[in-house]
């Protein structure tokens, strides 16, 4: 059931993302044209030019991503102690890793850097990162490949870092995780992971029975100034797709009975 549920996700998404959406409703005006209509094909082309326009000027990804993204609170107060770290992948790129032999990270960098700035923060507290690989071409190549050296350039050599290697997605990063570290009940475990993805990942953990203190990073909304006209086509539509893709995955998993609510906001106890 994981395996059906990891394509059908990539496979449903691939179809509906914001970029093949305009894709289609180009071919679709070109259909239109060769089958001699051109009143539809022009009505499918203005539309397609406006909401590319719009895309390009307004900050619309940033719209959704911003309610993701105050869901936690930023720098929340933490105990003084933790029994564990755990860091969610997707900050790493391994294909890359592997042919430049060097650890190559994309725009989620902060996973990893606040990951090694609590684990210096708590130096008796487990630490764990979770993530394989959650491209369906390139599975064996996996995250947990190229960590390690990056954990031992940040200085954490001497630390023992537990590697959970198998997961393809969220879901995955969770149950194997608890099933290989198998945190206690009364246990406290930071979770590191990007902001706009906290929401999906705090609910996952809640209704793994794993309660969790998050701690956000990689914000990728400017707070305080979302109402703004830019042209910038090829990162808006990155961003809307980003945003996009996460909120199709808060109600995938809501659905699927992966995650405790649609919204979550991790207290799991409220809905025991």
């Amino acid at each position: 059931m994981d395996t059906l549920f990891f394509w059908a996700s990539k496979l449903i998404w691939a179809l509906i993302s914001p970029d093949s959406l305009l894709l289609f409703l180009m071919l679709a005006a070109w259909l239109l044209l060769r089958m001699g209509m051109p009143r539809g094909a022009r009505a499918v082309l203005g539309i397609t030019c406006l909401a590319t326009l719009t895309i390009a000027l307004l900050p619309v990804g940033e719209w959704l991503f911003h309610p993701l993204e105050a869901r936690f609170e930023t720098n929340p107060p933490l105990p003084a102690e933790v029994d564990g770290i755990l860091v969610l992948g997707g900050a790493v790129l391994p294909v890359l890793s592997q042919v430049w032999q060097q650890t190559e990270t994309n725009d989620a960098a902060e996973r990893l850097q606040a990951f090694v700035a609590l684990a210096r923060r708590y130096p008796e507290a487990r630490l764990a990162f979770t993530g394989g690989s959650g491209n369906p071409r390139r599975l064996e190549h996996k995250e947990t490949g190229a960590i390690v050296s990056y954990l031992q350039q940040a200085g954490l050599g001497e630390r023992e870092v537990v590697l959970e290697s198998e997961s393809r997605n969220t879901w995955e990063n969770a149950v194997h995780s608890k099933s290989l570290l198998n945190p206690g009940p009364e246990e406290r475990w930071i979770l590191i992971t990007s902001a706009f993805h906290m929401p999906r990942a705090m609910g996952i953990f809640c209704q793994q029975d794993w309660p969790m203190l998050p701690w956000p990073v990689d914000h990728r909304s400017e707070r305080g100034n979302l109402l703004r006209v830019q042209f910038q086509l090829a990162t808006n539509l990155e961003t809307l797709r980003d945003a996009s893709r996460e909120w199709t995955g808060l109600l995938a998993y809501a659905l699927s009975g992966r995650s405790d609510s649609l919204f979550p906001d991790g207290d799991c106890q409220a809905r025991r």
